[in-house]
């Protein structure tokens, strides 16, 4: 499939040690995003290249959840989905991010994931931002 790429090397960060994450990129998410996350090791999809451009919010959660990996947005939308729908999910990043402040998110997302591991981030929402990053465990529909 075009647009997958398989992780080489463990990495993120540039921490050997950091876990290699599967992730889903919105459509929203720049390309400088997604080669800095190839570049640390990572498996990425974009949105585009699996088919799902046309998709709403709700078919990107899905899909992630369906094929197991993390979904990266900038879109503040999914907030809606995961804590009032109850929608389930493999773990969610929302990138609070500009132009202007992509080196600063780019550092906090490669600390952030030098710090957890798929398994900590499953039913996980969490926002980056330049100075920080806030994760929230979220409600399941049976909650």
């Amino acid at each position: 499939m075009r647009g997958v790429r398989r992780a080489g090397h463990q990495g993120g960060g540039g921490d050997s040690r950091t876990a290699i994450f599967r992730f889903l990129t919105d459509q929203d998410v720049y390309e400088k995003t997604v080669r800095q996350l190839l570049e640390w090791g990572h498996d990425v999809v974009r949105a585009r290249d699996a088919g799902l451009s046309a998709a709403t919010d709700a078919e990107l959660l899905a899909y992630a959840e369906r094929t197991g990996r993390i979904l990266i947005t900038r879109d503040k939308g999914f907030g809606q989905l995961i804590f009032a729908q109850r929608r389930p999910h493999a773990g969610v990043i929302l990138l609070r991010i500009t132009p202007e402040t992509i080196s600063d998110i780019h550092l906090q997302l490669a600390r952030f994931l030098s710090k957890h591991t798929t398994k900590q981030l499953s039913d996980t929402f969490v926002t980056i931002e330049p100075a920080r990053y806030r994760l929230r465990r979220t409600p399941t529909g049976s909650e």
